[in-house]
């Protein structure tokens, strides 16, 4: 696809924008749309919409996060073609993406702000507005990061207008050439969930049949298992744990910038048996303080026992002195039979994973008791074959996942694409009526 410029370009007082072409022209968001203020007493709509994704998606009514149905009242009434902003909680979160375009009416927290296209085209209006957001434009209004925004805080932010049929012609485009790098995103998000099952299937086999497809085999006796190599043990992980515990409560007070390692939840990965220590929280425990029997030591095994069932660590060597939190267990083997990591990949493979899920309980926050991480079934080779199993696994784990960055690196090259072609489509910096215009009559 080649693009051209404009014959000649003008500045504007827009910030974000360096120029447009001489004939387009710019307004206030007051002067293109207004709020669609609408609202849903009395359960006028019932078809429950959400902001994913930069996408408008439904949502089950009946069970949206346990809401009760008489709360949608508080919501607001959206119809198509309207564009619906998030402009909450600008301060912590600067990734998500803010904006999309309702196709169907239906209802969503009035929390957002939703605008209603008036002298402007629906479709550019979002792309529009999909571009100041991806270039966080929100994020320097009001003289400051702001916590949330309203209609009169961005009523005077200015947009720009082409002629109505550049609008036409521009969203055409767009849809058209976004649609392209959506398939190809998907095919790599294909790709991805491909690779992951590979993954699974390879760790779930090495854990439970081993490397050897002629060793003679039999019945373990447990259902999530299935039959291993006839020379295996079959125990339950409390034969080979000597200390077993969970994080105290009340680590709140104790944290601190300078503090030492607090591991929770969020640095288990669900695909891996490395601490993910990108975003890690830190504290300062007295001596004395009770949590202090839960300083992690190399070699321990840390599973999550309330959310993201199947996540799992192994504590390397050389971590500095680290906590967890009364979310994650911690298993100190006896180191007679059984290696950490073995019993780490055990977790993640199918069947750890199905013993895992059918023994947590609870109802919105499953959980799991130290008990349930006693009774794990687990089948394993001598020590020595344990080794072997693993130095392998970790060669064709490492494969896979150097595959899966390949892959997520596509991913964010055809995303950037996206919003590149996007911010220079609204903003006049390619000229695309031919474009349009041609694929129309190819069509």
């Amino acid at each position: 696809m080649t693009t051209s410029k404009y014959p000649s370009y003008k500045d504007v007082p827009i910030p974000w924008v360096v120029s447009i072409p001489e004939h387009w022209d710019w307004k206030p968001v007051l002067g293109a749309a207004s709020e669609r203020d609408e609202d849903n007493k009395g359960m006028k709509e019932d078809n429950l919409l959400s902001l994913s994704y930069g996408n408008i998606v439904n949502k089950d009514i009946n069970t949206s996060d346990g809401l009760l149905p008489e709360s949608f009242e508080t919501y607001q009434i959206v119809r198509p073609g309207d564009i619906v902003l998030r402009l909450t909680d600008l301060q912590n979160d600067k990734r998500s993406l803010r904006s999309a375009l309702v196709t169907q009416t239906g209802i969503i927290t009035s929390a957002y702000l939703a605008l209603k296209p008036e002298s402007i085209d629906p479709k550019y209006l979002g792309y529009l507005l999909r571009a100041y957001d991806v270039s966080k434009v929100f994020y320097s209004m009001g003289g400051g990061l702001r916590q949330s925004m309203k209609y009169g805080d961005i009523k005077r932010m200015p947009l720009v207008i082409p002629t109505k049929a550049e609008q036409l012609s521009i969203a055409t485009f767009l849809d058209r050439e976004t649609a392209k790098i959506d398939a190809l995103i998907a095919e790599q998000q294909r790709l991805i969930e491909l690779l992951q099952e590979k993954r699974q299937a390879v760790i779930s086999h090495a854990v439970t049949k081993g490397l050897n497809p002629d060793v003679p085999m039999k019945d373990s006796g447990v259902e999530w298992l299935g039959e291993v190599p006839e020379h295996w043990s079959v125990v339950e992980a409390r034969r080979e744990i000597d200390f077993l515990t969970s994080g105290s409560r009340g680590w709140a007070e104790f944290y601190s910038d300078n503090g030492y390692l607090f591991l929770r939840i969020g640095n288990l990965t669900r695909d891996s048996i490395d601490l993910d220590l990108e975003d890690i929280q830190r504290v300062s425990p007295p001596d004395g303080a009770e949590g202090a029997r839960t300083e992690v030591k190399e070699g321990d095994v840390l599973f999550s026992i309330t959310a993201y069932l199947g996540s799992v660590a192994v504590v390397p060597e050389a971590l500095e002195r680290a906590y967890v939190s009364q979310h994650v267990c911690l298993a100190r083997l006896n180191g007679k039979n059984l290696l950490p990591k073995w019993l780490a990949n055990a977790v993640l493979s199918t069947s750890g994973r199905a013993y895992l899920e059918a023994e947590s309980y609870g109802g919105t926050k499953i959980q799991l008791s130290l008990d349930d991480i006693k009774s794990f079934p687990l089948a394993f080779p001598p020590l020595e074959e344990q080794k072997i199993i693993i130095e392998h696994l970790q060669g064709s784990v490492a494969k896979l996942k150097s595959l899966r960055s390949d892959c997520e690196a596509n991913i964010a090259l055809l995303q950037e694409r996206r919003s590149a072609l996007i911010s220079a489509a609204v903003t006049g910096q390619i000229d695309v009526r031919g474009l349009a215009e041609a694929e129309e009559e190819v069509a």
